[in-house]
């Protein structure tokens, strides 16, 4: 049977819809002092102009009365020359006001222009400060296509409720209170039955209006949901490709594409449905206000009204137009409930990425460029190719430096994604400087997972990590990372030069640097023979690149960095026999002096490591060099000789 939301009790649904509503109303607050946070003064200003706008679209009610009550006076003692120039001089006064409402209109909506994308702007730098922020778990967590619809549909929601709902509301809103208020203020008989008409109103929009917003917010839903589905697919296309599986893929899209159709088809149906309804309200009221005025005149029923006049054609005509433009507002406001919905949606989901909290990290030992003098180490800003790490010490004010060697160690190690899922069991393995140290397991093992934890984009649940004798949670991670050079199996290459690519690992890196980089790796033999060389512009992650010189970049751009310490994430899993030997003769003049860490299915690349650490369901079962490992023939024994690749 299908769970719907009638089967769940009452008062937990009103418990619910409570929360909802003031989550929507803190949105509301939030977004208006992040407006005023953004322009101060500027907005103040808009809504100034907004308001005085509003307020003059109000008074030609007032200047008609008079008008027309002058006509009756004129008619009723025939003296029209009286009247003329009273009736030239509230013309001329109405026309100043509407030049006068012209120019605030022309202020508002140019500042709301500036007011709206500068705000747009400003959010899209914070959300992306705050994106570059955040720990890795929060990628591997959310989708990637639903992340980019952040900074386009939920963008867009805001841009439209900011430029154009939010001025309207104020406006309408003002101009019914205004407009509402001169009806009071003629007759309350007769604003008695627009108020009744006008509850009419409200309730329909409520009704109607509230079913509509609701399936926009699913639809804003439902299309990062699609956003996020057809980023896989683009990313995945040769996958897809290769394994023929477009009709899948066609039929995955089609239940995602007509989740947002029903959700979008709905919504507009709603939407569609409220104007015309409301409309046609509106006209069957300003009929029966106008019978109501004319039975009042002929039965002549007193007026109750603040200004005292008695009841006329000279109330009953503006109140036409009052009732007119009173029934148009509320019809206004219901057209708008939906965009205001959409981008009090879309600003829930951008102010939830801007509370997402930052990747932690109370580190104070930092990276310092030194140099030696009389035996000691001291801290330059010349560039000296020598790094230690500065160690503030807060009980005595001192400061120590550490020779930056590459020598990691993990004690003890316990670690798990989740607090109560540990997949890295007691992980103790000694690492020192020069040492090439290689993890070999079936997928999963947890050889990933352990240079993840070296580089602090996971901390650990207990044990120890020490990178040259210090706890790796006591250096900033920025640093750290600093001194860990990564080669992931995964190649990213940025749109820009090969150069700028290859810098990327060192941004104050030169040219000379880059190509040096470059020639120890063995990439620049292909780098050469490029339309531009190292000048050669790289588009769409190196499209035009194969996966082989896509790697032997990203090995170049390690290179350039020039770390201590160097993790080859199988580097070498996506290059060819023949590469892989240009890439090895490079990559073994590289790893000279530092430390390495290697992850490889190939056990072949592995032979000549000062230690193998052998993984099993996050345990490191065997440890020993190639020649120790096969004497033991145990796991690795049986791996290597049943298959020199692990899968």
């Amino acid at each position: 049977m299908k769970f719907t939301g009638k089967f769940i009790p009452l008062r937990i649904r009103q418990v619910i819809k409570m929360r909802k509503q003031e989550k929507s109303q803190g949105t509301v607050k939030r977004l208006i002092k992040t407006l005023f946070g953004f322009y101060p003064r500027m907005l103040p200003v808009t809504l100034v102009c907004i308001v005085f706008s509003a307020l003059i679209s109000s008074i030609p009610a007032i200047f008609m009365q008079n008008v027309i009550a002058l006509i009756e006076t004129s008619w009723q003692s025939g003296d029209w020359n009286a009247v003329g120039g009273q009736i030239l001089s509230l013309v001329g006064i109405l026309a100043a006001f509407y030049v006068i409402a012209l120019a605030s209109t022309t202020v508002f909506t140019q500042l709301m222009a500036i007011i709206t994308q500068g705000a747009l702007k400003k959010l899209r730098e914070k959300m992306f400060n705050t994106m570059q922020g955040l720990p890795i778990k929060y990628f591997d967590q959310n989708n990637h296509g639903d992340i980019m619809s952040h900074y386009t549909n939920d963008i867009d929601t805001l841009r439209q409720m900011i430029s154009q709902s939010f001025p309207q509301l104020l406006t309408t809103v003002i101009t019914s209170l205004t407009v509402f208020c001169i009806m009071i203020y003629y007759s309350v008989w007769l604003a008695l039955v627009v108020v009744a008409g006008v509850a009419v109103m409200l309730l329909i929009t409520k009704k109607i209006g509230g079913s509509s917003a609701r399936h926009f917010i699913r639809q804003q839903q439902a299309l990062g949901k699609e956003e996020g589905f057809i980023e896989e697919m683009i990313n995945g296309q040769k996958v897809v490709k290769v394994f023929c599986h477009e009709e899948e893929s066609k039929a995955d899209f089609d239940k995602i594409n007509d989740l947002l159709f029903t959700e979008s088809e709905t919504a507009n149906k709603y939407a569609n449905t409220l104007g015309p309804i409301l409309n046609n309200i509106g006209n069957v009221l300003y009929v029966v206000v106008a019978l109501a005025g004319g039975l009042l005149l002929l039965s002549g029923v007193p007026n109750l009204s603040i200004s005292g006049l008695s009841l006329s054609i000279s109330v009953v005509v503006p109140f036409l137009n009052m009732t007119k433009q009173f029934s148009g507002g509320i019809g206004q406001v219901s057209h708008q409930i939906n965009a205001v919905v959409m981008g009090i949606a879309g600003a829930e989901r951008i102010f939830a990425l801007l509370d997402q909290q930052p990747e932690a990290d109370s580190g104070y030992v930092t990276l310092a460029q030194v140099k030696e003098e009389n035996g000691m180490l001291v801290e330059t800003k010349e560039r000296t190719h020598m790094w230690a790490w500065k160690h503030p010490h807060q009980a005595d004010g001192t400061v120590t430096y550490t020779r930056l060697t590459g020598d990691v160690r993990m004690m003890d190690v316990d670690f798990g994604y989740e607090k109560n899922k540990i997949v890295l069991h007691n992980i103790t393995l000694y690492a020192e400087p020069g040492q090439k140290v290689a993890f070999v397991g079936a997928t999963g093992a947890g050889k990933t997972t352990i240079t993840n934890l070296l580089n602090r984009f996971y901390d650990i649940a207990d044990g120890k990590i020490r990178y040259d004798g210090i706890n790796i949670n006591k250096i900033k991670k920025s640093d750290l990372r600093r001194a860990i050079g990564i080669v992931l199996q995964d190649t990213n290459l940025f749109t820009g030069t090969v150069l700028d690519n290859i810098r990327y690992g060192r941004l104050d890196a030169s040219d000379e640097d880059c190509i040096s980089a470059a020639e120890r790796v063995g990439a620049d033999d292909f780098i050469s023979r490029l339309p531009e060389g190292y000048h050669t512009l790289l588009t769409g992650n190196g499209a035009n690149l194969s996966q082989g010189q896509r790697q032997l970049l990203a090995i170049a751009r390690a290179a350039v960095a020039d770390p201590p310490v160097m993790i080859l994430d199988e580097a070498t899993s996506s290059i060819d026999t023949r590469t892989e030997a240009i890439v090895q003769r490079g990559m073994d003049a590289l790893m000279k002096g530092r430390t390495v860490f290697v992850i490889a299915h190939r056990l072949s690349t592995v032979k000549n490591s000062d230690v193998i650490m052998v993984l099993e369901h996050g345990r490191i079962i065997e440890r020993g060099t190639h020649e120790k490992l096969l004497e033991e023939k145990g796991k690795y024994y049986q791996l290597y000789t049943g298959a020199f690749e692990l899968e």
